[in-house]
């Protein structure tokens, strides 16, 4: 049985979150921790609740706590599962390069997974678009779309980046040296190596995806589709299972699982 604290119970993913724990077999749903003003009605989940790490995690010695929130909350999480010891599992994104970096000194402490997106579909395509990439070849270019509801704040999403730099290393370009994340007015023709990645915010979708590869003659498009947030609660779930009992040393990710 692994315990598991889930941070933000009561948000869209952390709500999600403690029902798929709850439900499962082989889960312990220990604690929850919400914003102060927003603890109202967690009492009722049965487990230890309140609004501090640094209280909470004290109380549930190697639980692993899931995170969904913001990255200064993350980081603030980080800074006392260090100190606790509690395993991490991080689905935070819009992290900068220099939040990143610090998330890498914190693993070196205590045992860190991070992924900016936990479904199986995503991580699969992580593995499938550098061999598509590399059989196509330079005369494709490589764009990538993505599509969420109107209340997320990050933009690209964590998941379009990680797709598109995935992308960008298969054929030996520095992501950050081609990226184009909007473009706007007589910009020009369009670069041989860039990459652009668009963001479109609408109604209730949980996550699209699409990479395209434009070629002479003919346009390949490989999408996917979350329909649900319990794609990537159960994502999380099983990356929680995994990383209880794995020691501190480096950032996990879903390719460490599969």
């Amino acid at each position: 049985m692994t315990d598991v604290v889930i941070m933000g119970a009561k948000g869209r993913m952390g709500d999600t979150l403690v029902r798929c724990a709850q439900q499962s077999e082989d889960l312990n749903l220990a604690a929850v921790l919400e914003r102060s003003g927003c603890e109202e009605g967690l009492d009722t989940l049965g487990c230890i609740c309140g609004t501090s790490p640094e209280e909470v995690l004290t109380k549930v010695p190697g639980a692993v706590v899931i995170d969904f929130t913001s990255p200064v909350v993350t980081l603030k999480l980080l800074e006392t599962a260090s100190i606790t010891g509690n395993p991490v599992v991080i689905g935070t994104t819009g992290m900068t390069n220099e939040e990143l970096a610090q998330v890498e000194e914190f693993a070196k402490k205590v045992p860190v997974f991070l992924a900016p997106n936990m479904s199986v579909g995503v991580n699969v395509l992580l593995k499938v678009l550098p061999e598509l990439v590399r059989m196509l070849g330079p005369a494709y270019d490589m764009e990538m779309t993505e599509i969420h509801h109107n209340k997320k704040v990050d933009s690209p999403s964590g998941t379009a980046l990680k797709l598109a730099q995935c992308m960008a290393e298969a054929r030996g370009l520095v992501y950050d040296e081609v990226k184009k994340h909007s473009r706007d007015g007589i910009i020009g023709a369009r670069t041989k190596d860039e990459i652009g990645v668009m963001a479109v915010r609408g109604g209730d979708v949980v996550g699209d995806h699409t990479a395209y590869f434009f070629g002479p003659g003919e346009r390949i498009e490989v999408t996917h589709r979350a329909h649900s947030r319990e794609t990537f609660a159960q994502g999380a779930l099983r990356a929680a299972r995994w990383l209880s009992d794995k020691k501190p040393g480096k950032v996990y990710c879903m390719a460490d699982i599969f």
